[in-house]
């Protein structure tokens, strides 16, 4: 299998604070890999900087055969091909759904407007919200928005996409629409790094789990491995109290 992503002795801090500490990592092309851990451990951090959303104080991020750290890369056009979900959105309140959607592409890729309105509404019909095109972002559920929010980073057709706990900001009523549409662009093959509080969804979907307790990577195996014989101590009692409750 391809690897998309190669991290290499990943460190990053925060003012006195080392947050990730020599992080080694590779993921792999049409892979969906889930990191899960306690708060603070540095789980949406390390997604943050595989997009260089955060700077990093050394190591080396290699996308697709080029190492992003380095000056000469376009960061803007680099981000073209890495889409990210964030936990709140992120969606402009002041445009449409499909405003929303097309903003990017226009701008950045130079589409014109009826190609790009035309693109907007088969990504938001993968999602389920090609009839809410024209709504005001403002009326829609928190499910909805994070529906749009996934069909706008489809938009440039990504190599890779980085959701970061896109169901925290959700009622337990709407997580299962946006998990589920999450499970049909895994089925399609898109590569995808997911970090979620979701432990059924990276049983059930992910290829790898890995698990970070204070800014490492302490485990990372199948999600059969993890879920049923996690071999590091911190491990087993992490999943035993998010199990348990």
């Amino acid at each position: 299998m391809k690897k998309i992503l190669e991290i290499k002795n990943l460190n990053k801090s925060f003012t006195d604070t080392l947050v990730l500490k020599d992080i080694n990592c590779n993921i792999y092309e049409k892979e969906v890999l889930c990191i899960i851990g306690p708060s603070g451990s540095g789980k949406s951090t390390f997604l943050r900087c595989l997009n260089l959303l955060e700077d990093i104080d050394s190591g080396n991020i290699i996308f697709d055969g080029v190492d992003i750290t380095s000056e000469k890369v376009d960061i803007n056009k680099l981000r073209t091909n890495i889409g990210m979900v964030f936990q709140s959105f992120n969606l402009f309140s002041n445009k449409n759904v499909i405003e929303n959607l097309t903003l990017a592409p226009i701008k950045v890729l130079n589409l014109d407007k009826e190609k790009a309105n035309e693109l907007a509404l088969e990504n938001l019909n993968k999602v389920g919200m090609r009839d809410f095109a024209y709504r005001n972002v403002n009326t829609l559920s928190g499910g909805q928005k994070q529906r749009v929010a996934i069909a706008r980073s489809l938009m440039m057709n990504p190599k890779i996409m980085l959701f970061d706990e896109p169901t925290s900001a959700l009622d337990p009523y709407t997580v299962g629409e946006v998990l589920n549409v999450m499970k049909d662009l895994a089925r399609s093959g898109m590569t995808m790094v997911v970090v979620t509080h979701e432990m059924g969804f990276a049983n059930l979907v992910a290829n790898r789990v890995i698990y970070m307790d204070e800014g490492r990577i302490i485990e990372d195996d199948m999600p059969r491995v993890i879920f049923k014989n996690p071999k590091h101590e911190k491990t087993k009692e992490f999943l035993a109290r998010i199990i348990s409750t």
